[in-house]
């Protein structure tokens, strides 16, 4: 959904309107943890997303600012996707989630492993990952 369009000025409501749908979360979790950068590596993804679902997704994400296309650097036919700040400002949101989830459903053992120094120190941590995550940002974006 477009940045200019919007339920209602209820902040949660506004925020579901860009990334509350079924994927576009998957997208910035394959972005941040897996760095996953090109349509092709989404498709790749576990949860077997089809191919016109994720060119929307993209686009809304382009759209609202939550991500950015760059030229591939070895092929003009493909692009890469990276996180712009705004994107990777969800990150404290996604480890959230994680830190529900793992309460209440039975998670593989690396991931429960990834999150101990979540648990350790969520603050440190989170603030670690998003400065690791914002040094790939060009200073233009």
């Amino acid at each position: 959904m477009p940045t200019n369009q919007k339920r209602s000025d209820c902040p949660i409501s506004c925020s579901l309107d860009i990334w509350g749908d079924k994927w576009s979360l998957l997208i910035i979790r394959d972005l941040m943890n897996h760095k996953k950068s090109t349509y092709g590596d989404f498709l790749k993804s576990g949860e077997g997303i089809a191919t016109n679902i994720l060119a929307s997704r993209l686009q809304s994400l382009e759209e609202n600012g939550l991500i950015e296309k760059l030229d591939h650097p070895e092929s003009k036919a493909k692009v890469l996707y990276r996180l712009t700040h705004k994107g990777i400002d969800l990150l404290p949101i996604l480890v959230e989630i994680h830190l529900w989830a793992e309460k209440y459903f039975d998670i593989p053992k690396e991931l429960k492993d990834r999150m101990r120094a979540v648990k350790k120190d969520k603050e440190t941590t989170i603030r670690t990952l998003m400065k690791d995550l914002k040094k790939e940002l060009t200073p233009s974006t």
